[in-house]
C-alpha cells in the first residue's frame, strides 16, 4: 500500500485528493501547511508527497528546499515530491523541475491523471532507490560496501561520540576450503546477522571478504566492547554449528579492533588505520578477542639480525617427537611440506586414525591416543586432530615398500595396550613415479 502525504491550504482540495487516493487503496496523510509537513517528516517516511505551491507563510518552493535540508541532516533518502498547482506558467514549471520535483499535477484534479502521475512517480523513485542500493550496499550481507561505508563513517566520526569497530572473522578461509564457497557465503551472511543482533543501533560496512566496520554511537566504555566481543563469539559459534553441524571443528571466532571518537581523533582515514592496528594486535595475541587502540601499537618491531632470528627458530626447546598442530596451523605447514616433498620426488603417506571409545571417556581416550602418536611416530611426521575422535597424520618421505608399515605398527601397538579402545585406520599413498 502506497503512503501519500498531501499538503494544501485548501480543505476542499485535500478532501477531493484524499477521497480519490483512499478509494484506490492508498494510505493518506493530509496537512494544511509547509510547516506542518516539515514537522511530520521528522518522524515519518511516506512514499510520495503532493505539495501545493501557492500556500501562505512558506510556499511550496521554500517548503521543498527546507525538506531537502532536513532530509540530508537526518541522513534520509529524498522523498519524491509532486507539485500541485493551478498555474499554467512555464517558468513556474521550469523552476520546479530544477529543484528536483518528480512531476506537476494541475488543479482541479482529474482522477485518472492524478493516479497515473502518482504511479509514474512511485515507479521512477523505486528504480532510483534500486540503483542507489546496488551502488552502495553489499548484496550478500546487506551492509554498506567499502566506498559507501567510508563516506558514511567519515561524517559520523566528525559529528558523533562513539566507537568504530573493525571486525575480522577468524579462520574463515577454512570454511571455503572444507565446505565450499556456497557455505562460506552462508557463514558470512550469518556473521553479519550476528553483528546486527549484538549491535542493533550500529552503522555497518563490509570492507573486505571477511572484514567489517561498525560505528556505534555512544559506545564509550571498554567494558561494553568486551561484553560485545564475548557475546558475538558465542552467537557466531551457535550459528556456525547450525550451518555446518555441531561437530564442526573449525576454530571460527571474531577479532575486534576498536577506536574511540573523539578521544582518538575525528579523521576517518587516521581512525581506520588505528582500528586496523588494534585488530592486528588481537590477531597476534590469540584472536577471538578485542583491543582498544593504544599508542604502544605504533611502536615498530626491534631491529633483528640473522643470528637473532636463527636463535628464535632453533629447535633446542622443541620436544623430540612428531609435531601435533592445530588445524589452522597444520593446513599451511601441510601445503608447504607436500609441495616440497613432491617436488623432490619423495613418497608421502596420509593416514586417518579413528579411536573407538565410550562417550563418557571419548575425550580422555582421544587425547591419550594423540600423545601416543606424538611419541611413536618420527619427529618429521605431522599430526592434526581431524575430528572428535580422529587424527590425520602425514608420514613424510617414506619408502614405497613399507609406506603402510608405520601406520600399521602404531595401530597394532596401541590395540595391544588398549584393547578396550581399539584404533582403526585408512591410509593413502602418494608415490612419485620419478622417485
Amino acid at each position: 500500500m502506497k503512503w501519500i502525504a498531501i499538503v494544501d491550504d485548501d480543505v476542499t482540495n485535500l478532501n477531493i485528493a484524499g477521497q480519490i487516493l483512499s478509494k484506490n487503496n492508498m494510505r493518506v496523510s493530509v496537512m494544511k501547511s509547509g510547516t506542518a509537513l516539515l514537522k511530520f517528516m521528522t518522524e515519518n517516511n511516506p512514499d510520495l508527497i503532493l505539495l501545493d505551491i501557492a500556500m501562505p507563510v512558506i510556499d511550496g518552493f521554500e517548503t521543498l528546499q527546507r525538506l531537502r535540508i532536513q532530509e540530508e541532516a537526518q541522513g534520509r533518502r529524498k522523498t519524491p515530491v509532486i507539485f500541485l498547482t493551478a498555474d499554467q506558467d512555464i517558468a513556474t514549471e521550469s523552476r520546479g523541475f530544477e529543484m528536483g520535483v518528480s512531476d506537476f499535477i494541475r488543479k482541479p484534479f482529474i482522477p485518472e491523471i492524478l493516479l497515473k502521475r502518482i504511479e509514474n512517480a512511485a515507479e521512477q523513485q523505486a528504480q532510483i532507490n534500486k540503483f542507489e542500493t546496488d551502488a552502495t550496499v553489499d548484496k550478500l550481507t546487506g551492509f554498506l560496501n567499502k566506498a559507501a561505508a567510508a563516506e558514511k563513517l567519515t561524517a559520523l566520526c566528525n559529528e558523533k561520540r562513539g566507537a568504530m569497530l573493525m571486525i575480522d572473522l577468524d579462520s574463515f578461509k577454512l570454511v571455503n576450503d572444507l565446505y565450499g564457497h556456497e557455505m562460506g557465503d552462508r557463514v558470512l551472511a550469518a556473521f553479519a546477522d550476528c553483528i546486527r543482533a549484538e549491535l542493533p543501533d550500529g552503522i555497518y560496512g563490509r570492507i573486505g571478504g571477511d572484514e567489517f566496520l561498525v560505528f556505534v554511537n555512544g559506545l564509550t566504555r571498554e567494558s561494553d566492547a568486551a561484553a560485545f566481543t564475548v557475546a558475538l563469539n558465542r552467537r557466531l559459534l551457535k550459528c556456525a554449528g547450525e550451518l555446518m553441524g555441531e561437530n564442526m571443528e573449525i576454530p571460527l571466532g571474531a577479532s575486534v579492533g576498536i577506536i574511540l571518537t573523539p578521544e582518538h581523533g575525528t579523521d576517518y582515514s587516521e581512525l581506520f588505520n588505528m582500528a586496523d592496528k588494534a585488530l592486528y594486535h588481537v590477531k597476534q595475541n590469540g584472536k577471538h578477542g578485542y583491543a582498544v587502540y593504544g599508542k604502544y601499537m605504533d611502536t615498530p618491531d626491534p631491529a633483528v639480525n640473522i643470528r637473532t632470528v636463527s636463535m628464535l627458530l632453533d629447535e633446542r626447546t622443541i620436544p623430540d617427537r612428531a609435531l601435533l598442530l592445530e588445524r589452522e596451523s597444520f593446513i599451511y605447514v601441510y601445503r608447504f611440506v607436500m609441495r616440497f616433498l613432491l617436488r623432490h620426488h619423495c613418497t608421502v603417506c596420509k593416514v586417518l586414525f579413528t579411536v573407538s571409545a565410550e562417550e563418557s571417556r571419548a575425550d580422555a581416550v582421544t587425547e591419550e591416543f594423540g600423545e601416543y602418536l606424538q611419541n611413536t611416530l618420527r619427529k618429521s611426521d605431522l599430526i592434526m586432530k581431524a575430528g572428535k575422535n580422529q587424527f590425520f597424520v602425514l608420514l613424510t618421505d617414506v619408502r614405497h615398500a613399507c609406506a603402510d608399515a608405520a601406520a600399521k605398527r602404531a595401530a597394532s601397538e596401541w590395540n595391544k595396550r588398549c584393547s578396550e579402545n581399539p584404533v582403526s585406520y585408512d591410509a593413502e599413498l602418494i608415490a612419485n613415479p620419478e622417485k
